[in-house]
């Protein structure tokens, strides 16, 4: 593989995208990749690494196999693969995302797996497996032109991915140490429509006009937080795990709000996330199907839920987020 000069700018590496394929609802190009292109973001985003152009080509070789099994695994539970969607995956590089803060120590060689996992970023948050980050980004149904909310930055990865396709991507982190290291990851990679913060994503991001396209949460709820309703815009989804803490017999709830503001619900799969933390401990849980000042009917003929968590490879033990 030829090597690009050491002092690649980044513009220089996003327009170089003009090669790219046009995807159907895909609206932001991918930027070419390279050895020195990754090493720069990561000395950019505060996180130095060095990798052999070994190294670096046996991570870029294993890609094509996770491509496939993100399309196979998308046909099996939905029926189809969204261009857009496997677009995004091919875009967005997600050996940049493979790191553990407190530690300090980047992993990239355990992205694109052959047995997707969740893998530690340390302070109790992981970045979820890649069947499950496709399933759920796919049920979002986003498209071009619209905003979105990721509550539960971990990682970075599904705000990236959902930014590649949306027009403006936000997310929310509790976590201080984590939200504030990784909020210095998107620039670098020329991701200039994904806005972080560091804050309780009970509340939402209330001052975003005009609320949300989609809101995904990625951390286990005892129920859906009614100021997430009040963000979602008339025709808006959101998608939010809906369990008790660190137990199996989580359900991902798939909520939707008509031209009247009502709120329809339908249980979807059986998933396994980490808890959401802050304001929710402190509020008595009720059920999913309602919330309180968005009345709900009763959920929709929903799929079975599967026995396997939607955020990891089935049979996987461990919990998933962000």
């Amino acid at each position: 593989m030829a090597r690009s000069p050491s002092n690649i700018t980044r513009r220089g590496l996003i327009s170089a995208a003009g090669s790219a394929a046009i995807v159907p609802g895909f609206a932001h190009a991918a930027p070419v990749w390279t050895k020195a292109a990754y090493e720069q973001a990561m000395r950019e985003s505060g996180r130095p690494v060095g990798l052999s152009d070994a190294q670096f080509d046996a991570i870029q070789k294993r890609k094509p196999a996770a491509m496939k099994r993100i399309e196979a695994y998308l046909k099996d539970h939905l029926g189809s693969a969204d261009p857009a969607v496997l677009a995004a995956f091919e875009a967005v590089p997600r050996e940049y995302y493979h790191y553990d803060y407190p530690e300090h120590r980047a992993t990239p060689g355990d992205a694109y797996e052959d047995n997707p996992k969740p893998w530690a970023l340390g302070y109790g948050s992981a970045l979820s497996d890649y069947l499950g980050q496709a399933y759920m980004t796919q049920i979002c149904k986003p498209a071009a032109g619209e905003v979105t909310l990721e509550v539960g930055t971990g990682s970075g990865f599904q705000s990236s991915l959902l930014s590649r396709i949306v027009k403006t991507s936000y997310s929310i982190e509790i976590i201080e140490p984590l939200g504030r290291a990784v909020g210095k990851i998107f620039a670098p990679l020329g991701y200039d429509n994904v806005h972080s913060r560091v804050g309780d994503g009970y509340y939402g991001w209330p001052e975003v006009t005009g609320g949300f396209d989609i809101i995904i949460v990625t951390c286990a709820a005892t129920f859906a937080p009614p100021d997430l309703f009040k963000q979602l815009k008339p025709g808006g989804r959101m998608i939010i795990p809906i369990g008790q803490p660190f137990k199996r017999g989580q359900v991902l709830y798939v909520y939707s709000k008509d031209a009247e503001g009502k709120i329809h619900s339908k249980r979807d799969i059986g998933v396994f996330f980490i808890p959401m933390t802050g304001a929710i401990a402190k509020n008595a849980p009720v059920k999913p199907e309602t919330v309180s000042d968005h009345p709900a009917p009763a959920p929709a003929v929903a799929k079975p839920v599967d026995d396997h968590p939607a955020t990891s490879t089935p049979g996987a033990d461990q919990p998933a987020a962000k």
